[in-house]
C-alpha cells in the first residue's frame, strides 16, 4: 500500500468520526430541546402560612386571599396560623425552626428589618435566617388624626402640634410606626408623646376618644372612621396616592418626602430552602396572582398585587433593612 493510499484512508477514518461526533451532538441538543421542561415545586402535604400578628388585620386578610388560591392550584389545603407577639417575633421563630422544604412559610412586612434594632431583642437577627421568596402585595401606611383636629395635611398637623396647650401624642403598634415617631421627635416635635400599643384596634379607639391624636395605620382601618368623621386620613406615606382614597395628598407632596413609606407583603421560607422550592413558590404566586377574586380581595385591604422573583425580592428587602438600619441608628427605638 502507497504512502498516499494511507493517507487518503486516515483522512477519510477522521473524517468519519468527525461525521459520528456531530451527529452525536446533534442528537443530544435535539434530546434536549425535545426534552420536558422539569415541573414546577408543589408541595406534598399542607402548607403553613404564619402571620406574626393578629387575625383581622391588612397581613391577615392578604395571607387567607392568598391561602385559598395557593391550595387550589397546589391541591393540597393552605393553612393561615396567626401567631402574634414580641413584635413578630415568635412567628418567625415557628418558620426558622421549620423543616426548609417549601411547607411553612412567613407572611411578613417591612417591620421584620426592624426587629434587631428593638431595644429588648436579644439572640440572632430572624431576617438572617430567612428566604424571601416572593412579595405580594405592597400598600402605603397613612398618617390619622382624630376627626376634631384642625389638619388635613401632615404640615397642618405638625403646625397644630407645635402650638397645642397639650403635646400631642401619637399611637404606634410595630417598629416601623414607632420609628417614624421618633424621627418625628427628632426632626419637628421634641415634645411628641409617643404611645406603643398591641394592635391597630386599640390605637383606632383611643384615637376616636382624643386619647391619643394621631398615628400610622393600614389604610382600611381608617377608611370607615373618615366616613363617619370621627377620625381623618391627614397624608399617605406612598410615593403615589392611595387608590382607596385618592383625594389624600402624600408626604412627597407636602414637601416632607423623608417620611415616604410603603409597606409590602412578602413570604418568607427557612433559609436553607432550595432555590427550586423557592421557585415553585413564587411561579404559584405569581399564577394565583391573576385570579380577578385575589386582586379584588388585595384591593378590598387597600393594597395593590407586587409579585417579584426570590431575587428581586432580596434586594428589595436588603435595600429596605438598608434604609432602616440608617434610620434605627439616628433615631434609636427605646
Amino acid at each position: 500500500m502507497t504512502s498516499n493510499h494511507t493517507s487518503l484512508i486516515r483522512k477519510m477514518r477522521t473524517h468519519s468520526l468527525a461525521l459520528a461526533a456531530l451527529f452525536v451532538l446533534g442528537t443530544s441538543a435535539q434530546a434536549q430541546a425535545q426534552a420536558p421542561a422539569q415541573p414546577a415545586w408543589k408541595p406534598s402535604r399542607p402548607v403553613t402560612i404564619v402571620v406574626p400578628y393578629v387575625a383581622g388585620g391588612g397581613t391577615d386578610a392578604t395571607a387567607r386571599a392568598t391561602a385559598k388560591l395557593l391550595g387550589e392550584l397546589w391541591g393540597q389545603p393552605v393553612v393561615v396560623e396567626n401567631m402574634p407577639g414580641a413584635d413578630g417575633l415568635i412567628g418567625g421563630r415557628r418558620v426558622i425552626e421549620a423543616r426548609a422544604d417549601g411547607h411553612t412559610l412567613l407572611l411578613q412586612t417591612p417591620a421584620i428589618v426592624l426587629t434587631k434594632h428593638a431595644p429588648s431583642f436579644k439572640g440572632p437577627d430572624p431576617l438572617a435566617h430567612l428566604k424571601p421568596v416572593t412579595n405580594i402585595a405592597q400598600s402605603p401606611g397613612v398618617i390619622v388624626a382624630n376627626g376634631k383636629i384642625p389638619a388635613s395635611t401632615l404640615p397642618e398637623l405638625i403646625a397644630y402640634c407645635k402650638t397645642a396647650a397639650t403635646p400631642c401624642s401619637m399611637g404606634t403598634g410595630e417598629n416601623v410606626a414607632k420609628l417614624f415617631g421618633r424621627q418625628l421627635q427628632a426632626e419637628a416635635l421634641p415634645n411628641l408623646i409617643v404611645v406603643n400599643y398591641k394592635g391597630t384596634a386599640a390605637i383606632i379607639t383611643d384615637m376616636i376618644a382624643n386619647n391619643v391624636n394621631f398615628a400610622v395605620t393600614g389604610i382600611t382601618s381608617a377608611l370607615p372612621h373618615q366616613k363617619a368623621g370621627t377620625l381623618k386620613i391627614v397624608a399617605s406615606q406612598g410615593n403615589i396616592r392611595a387608590p382607596a382614597a385618592p383625594e389624600v395628598r402624600t408626604v412627597i407632596e407636602t414637601g416632607l418626602p423623608q417620611y415616604e413609606f410603603t409597606t409590602w407583603f412578602g413570604l418568607f421560607a427557612p433559609k436553607d430552602t432550595p432555590p427550586a422550592v423557592a421557585q415553585g413558590i413564587y411561579a404559584a404566586v405569581k399564577e394565583a396572582m391573576r385570579n380577578p377574586e385575589l386582586q379584588k380581595s388585595i384591593a378590598a385591604a387597600g393594597a395593590i398585587p407586587l409579585v417579584n422573583t426570590p431575587e428581586e425580592f432580596a434586594a428589595q428587602v436588603r435595600k429596605e433593612d438598608e434604609r432602616f438600619t440608617g434610620l434605627a441608628k439616628r433615631f434609636p427605638l427605646d
